[in-house]
């Protein structure tokens, strides 16, 4: 008798290796159809694909029998959840301190110097710049008010309801953002 996802989840947790594997290969194939349903802007599909098997690893880590939900279910979840966090941190700019540095040094006389790299202030800068522009380029104004709304966290219901549009309108305004930035170097 073959052993069902959640008993070898729970096999998986208790430092089975090969039971992990087994199950991140298994549930691979979904994380990647979830993972086409979003867009990560400056990002690709593969990073995505990389957020979306972080949260079925977590998924892994963190599933109870004890809810009764069947593991797929959870799984879904927590893979959905991480790629909209992912999703959200990068439409919130929340590392851009971190990439665009300036380091303060006092010295033993007292004297205050500014260290910074330059280069890399004026290559982000440009990044932005041209990702702005692509959109302003590349969108209509509707595909842009979309896209802010997707970034911020929006399901494709919130948005249509702020529009006055149906889902399905939403789902296809993503697809052409999609296809459109998709060959744009961002």
């Amino acid at each position: 008798m073959s052993k069902t996802d959640e008993e070898i989840v729970l096999q998986a947790q208790k430092n089975d290796e090969s039971a992990c594997e087994y199950i991140l290969n298994k549930y691979k194939p979904m994380v990647r159809s979830v993972s086409r349903t979003y867009f990560l802007l400056g990002g690709d599909s593969d990073d995505i694909v990389q957020e979306g098997m972080i949260g079925l690893y977590r998924a892994v880590c963190s599933f109870s029998t004890e809810e009764g939900a069947s593991f797929s279910t959870y799984a879904n979840v927590c893979v959905r959840r991480q790629i909209c966090t992912a999703i959200k941190a990068a439409a919130r700019k929340k590392h851009s301190p971190l990439n665009d540095y300036i380091s303060l040094d006092y010295h033993d006389n007292g004297e205050l110097s500014v260290m910074f790299d330059p280069e890399t202030i004026i290559e982000n800068r440009e990044r932005r710049e041209h990702i702005y522009k692509e959109i302003e380029e590349k969108l209509s104004r509707f595909e842009k008010n979309v896209l802010s709304e997707y970034l911020k966290g929006g399901t494709y219901e919130e948005i249509g309801a702020i529009f006055g549009k149906e889902s399905k309108s939403i789902d296809n305004a993503i697809q052409r953002i999609r296809r459109k930035l998709k060959g744009a170097k961002v």
